[in-house]
Parts: C-alpha cells; structure tokens; sequence
C-alpha cells in the first residue's frame, strides 16, 4: 500500500474515533436530496432547508409536479438557496433531463451503474462533479467519492497532495485507497465536513484538531 493510501485510511480511523458515525445526507427522500445537491451549491445548508421547507409547503418536492412548476415561481420558491434565478435554471435542467428520458421515474434513472450515472448528469447543464458525486452518493446511493473545497484543505494541510492535484486525481486516490463502499464513502465524506468545518479552518485550530497525531509531513507521531 502506498504512503497515500495509507494515510487516507488512518485519517478516517482518526476522524470516527473523534466525531463518531454522521449519518448523512440530511435529507427525508432521495428527491429531496437531489434537489439539496444543486441548492447547497455555494451558500450553507440552513439556507437550503428554508428553500427546501418551501417546495414542500407547495407540494413541489416531487419530480412531475416540479416539471410542471414555471421555472419563475420555482425561482422565487428557492430565494433562500440564494443565486436562486441561477439554480432555478439548473435545477429545472436536471428535472427536466429525468423526465424526459425517464418518464420522472427517479428509480430507473438511478437503476445503471454508477459511471454511467455520473456521466449522464455531467451531461446536464449546471451538474458539475461535486454536484454530480453526491446525487450519486446520497440519492441513488452508489459508490463514488464526493471530493469538496474541505478534502482538498485537509490533504494538502497534511501533505496528502500538493496544490495542482485536481478533482479526479482526489477522488481516484480516496477511491484506489478504499473499498468501493457507500457508507463508506458517505461517512468519510460526512466526517471530513465535519473537521473542516470545527478545526481545518481557513484560519486552522490544530491544537485540538484529531488530525493533530499526524505531523508536519503527514506520517502518524
């Protein structure tokens, strides 16, 4: 096992000795955290809970009465979410792309593998692949590794990887290191927001942080 490889894995052992299971997403129905997925985009999740609490207020929280919805009114519904002419557009594509190929039948868009779903909503405009990792993580619950801004703080704070590694090369390290596990994946990903968020800040609080056994080149002390 490579020196990567190995330190991916005791970051996750250190990471749940701490913090302890996640149990993410925090969403009630696979649709529902589809939709989060393109809302959460570049704003804080309270935020998509009040726009989420609106969709299902106007009973919108499913995928032919959204079809339905003008893209203006589903704009105003998400307000909260912020960029919300932007995300309106974006998340009527996606809607629109599941039901036009799929009749609005979530199950049987979700019903290939996961490469081929991944790829099909990187097809979509406005899913990128963060945006697209999670629907296939969370929603239709298949392996594949969200990689977010956090990952990439984490390991390059711990010599992981250096500043040009990009998305995929993140992503294939995390999943060349770990079996192709959706819980797994899921709550690696959970407890990785979860340390970013308490102690790998932009301005980090090592002092406490669990990650704090490892040193300066990333070896374990």
């Amino acid at each position: 096992m490579t020196r990567s490889a190995t330190l991916i894995r005791q970051i996750y052992d250190a990471l749940l000795e701490r913090f302890g299971p996640q149990n993410w997403w925090p969403a009630q129905s696979a649709t529902e955290m589809m939709i989060g997925a393109i809302l959460t985009q570049n704003t804080a999740w309270k935020n998509v809970e009040q726009a989420l609490a609106n969709l299902r207020r106007e009973g919108l929280l499913d995928l032919r009465a959204l079809h339905q919805t003008p893209v203006e009114t589903l704009a105003q519904l998400i307000r909260p979410a912020g960029y919300y002419n932007i995300k309106a557009r974006r998340l009527m594509n996606l809607i629109d792309f599941i039901c036009t190929r799929y009749d609005c039948d979530l199950d049987a868009f979700f019903d290939q593998p996961a490469h081929t779903l991944r790829e099909e909503l990187l097809s979509i405009s406005g899913v990128g692949r963060e945006t697209a990792d999670s629907i296939v993580l969370y929603a239709a619950k298949k392996p594949t590794f969200v990689v977010d801004a956090y990952t990439a703080r984490i390991l390059r704070r711990h010599f992981v990887i250096d500043e040009t590694a990009d998305y995929e090369e993140i992503k294939d390290l995390f999943e060349s290191a770990l079996p192709a596990d959706e819980p797994l994946f899921n709550e690696y990903h959970a407890l990785i927001v979860m340390c970013a968020k308490g102690y790998c800040r932009p301005r980090a609080l090592c002092e406490h942080c669990p990650l704090n056994v490892f040193d300066h080149d990333g070896a374990l002390r």
